[in-house]
């Protein structure tokens, strides 16, 4: 079975295992990454760039490397090398569980528990939750969608197709390590550079598709395509800006200013502010629907381009093989 054919099965039985299970309750993979890298964080961390490219390039290389020891392995079986981009899959992509986490801390909200919704919320984001009052935790929900569409469903997809079971996983560790160590805090300011960097780089096509794919999932295109052009080079992340801001377009919402986390408050520019509202609670199931068809779409292009190239790359080779220009057939 070619290549293409075999990612093709396999992200697509992946992705229904997230629809229909989500996360594994115990021993998920990602965890398991995430405590290996916390132990080379404990013997290697110093207040040094130097050290944390280091960290970065030992866990997601790692991690990579083991996972393309392993494609290459089930190389010649097939059906064994579908299983394995379907676990990979299903490994690394977390619509589902994204989505019931937000639409828990929308019911709380919905049923006047502010207090539940603050407890649930760290499950789901970074915020302080006790320096938001309900509308502030519902416009950090569907924030949060908006960037875990991205980060949790579509940039894996991307990187699937780009390079197979080595490209889930190393997108997965990526953005896991920098969920860990890149964010701007006194220790990781310099250690977590390069894994900040990193998860920028491999986090740019993802997210321009997950804006493209909101544009055409969201139901107000016009008004997503201007949040997106106006709103999103404001963000102060490269990724997250056209994501939210299409988010907030196709949702008819207002999305960023000010918000705290762990104690550091961040006044961030307000994304379709002209034409938005501010976020309801109802808005929040609404951003869970939307990411879920970006999810499905985002499935459909990605195994569409990869079974395309492959067969423009046949094509071009020629029944016998690639032609050598200047050279005639006998």
């Amino acid at each position: 079975m070619r290549a293409d054919r075999i990612h093709a099965y396999g992200a697509a039985a992946g992705l229904i295992g997230d629809l229909l299970l989500g996360d594994p309750r115990r021993g998920h993979p990602v965890a398991a990454f995430g405590r290996a890298a916390a132990a080379v964080e404990h013997r290697l961390w110093r207040d040094h760039r130097g050290r944390g490219a280091l960290h970065t390039l030992v866990c997601a290389g790692g991690a990579a490397g083991g996972a393309a020891l392993a494609a290459h392995a089930l190389r010649r079986h097939p059906a064994a090398a579908v299983a394995l981009t379907a676990a990979a899959t299903w490994s690394v992509v977390g619509g589902t569980s994204l989505g019931r986490e937000a639409r828990a801390i929308g019911g709380a909200l919905a049923a006047g528990d502010v207090e539940l919704a603050r407890e649930r919320l760290p499950h789901l984001c970074g915020r302080d939750p006790q320096s938001l009052d309900a509308p502030g935790i519902a416009r950090a929900v569907v924030e949060s969608v908006a960037e875990n569409t991205s980060d949790a469903v579509v940039g894996a997809l991307v990187w699937g197709a780009l390079a197979g079971v080595p490209g889930l996983v190393g997108f997965r560790a990526a953005n896991t390590l920098d969920a860990m160590v890149g964010h701007k805090s006194p220790r990781y300011l310099r250690y977590g550079w390069a894994s900040a960097r990193l998860d920028d780089l491999a986090g740019w096509p993802g997210a321009r598709l997950t804006a493209l794919l909101a544009v055409t999932a969201g139901g107000r295109p016009r008004e997503a395509v201007r949040a997106w052009r106006a709103d999103a080079a404001k963000h102060p992340s490269p990724n997250a800006g056209p994501v939210e801001a299409a988010f907030a377009g196709a949702l008819g919402v207002r999305l960023g200013g000010t918000l705290a986390y762990g104690g550091r408050v961040e006044h961030r520019p307000v994304l379709n502010g002209a034409a938005g509202r501010a976020v309801e609670t109802a808005d929040i199931e609404r951003a869970v629907r939307l990411s879920r068809r970006v999810g499905v779409l985002a499935l459909g292009v990605t195994v569409a381009a990869r079974l395309g190239a492959a067969a423009a790359l046949r094509r071009a080779r020629g029944p016998h093989g690639p032609r050598i220009p200047g050279r005639r057939a006998i």
